[in-house]
């Protein structure tokens, strides 16, 4: 399940409905998908692509996306500082950036041009989507690995369109990791 926070408000949201509500207040569309599949985390990607084929036609149906790959990063992917460089500053693109991670955790900063900067760390079971136009950024988490399978509109992938804005040097990559567990009284809040 994801964690929320919103740094600026220091909240911390863990209650799946808060976390839906908050996150489509802001534009972003979530949903936990619990392991339908027996997919191993290291499965090739088109036994995953097929393990997960109902899922992906009804998003690419819904979401006008004609084509889905898995994406597998880890700390020994060839030029994986130059490919974090692509993400880890704010940007924006001209189509969705959609999400379902199958293994490991990474965070997107999402700042809406109204409201505070909202931090998500996903995990295995958690698919995003977050909308053209959306000025965010992602980071993994330290462990450095994360595989997802990706949706894009546009066959040939998206582009990042750079804010230059510097707000992304404004927050550490911090995860807190499924063992995370809140004082009581950030549970209740929404």
């Amino acid at each position: 399940m994801a964690i929320v926070r919103i740094p600026d408000e220091n909240r911390t949201l863990c209650d799946p409905a808060a976390i839906t509500a908050h996150l489509a207040s802001i534009g972003i569309d979530y949903e936990r998908w619990e392991p339908a599949h027996a997919v191993e985390p290291d499965a090739a990607p088109e036994e995953v692509l097929a393990a997960y084929s109902a899922e992906i036609d009804k998003l690419k149906v819904h979401g006008g996306y004609v084509t889905a790959d898995v994406i597998d990063v880890k700390p020994e992917t060839p030029g994986l500082e130059a490919m974090l460089a692509k993400f880890n500053r704010e940007h924006w693109h001209n189509e969705d950036e959609v999400r379902f991670i199958i293994y490991g955790r990474g965070l997107f900063h999402i700042r809406p041009h109204a409201g505070p900067l909202t931090v998500i760390e996903v995990e295995a079971g958690d698919l995003i989507r977050v909308p053209r136009g959306t000025w965010h950024w992602f980071d993994l988490c330290a462990d450095r690995k994360i595989r997802a399978i990706r949706l894009f509109q546009d066959s040939a992938g998206w582009t990042p369109y750079y804010t230059d804005s510097g707000v992304d040097r404004k927050y550490q990559p911090v995860c807190l990791g499924p063992s995370y567990l809140p004082p009581r009284s950030v549970l209740t809040q929404s």
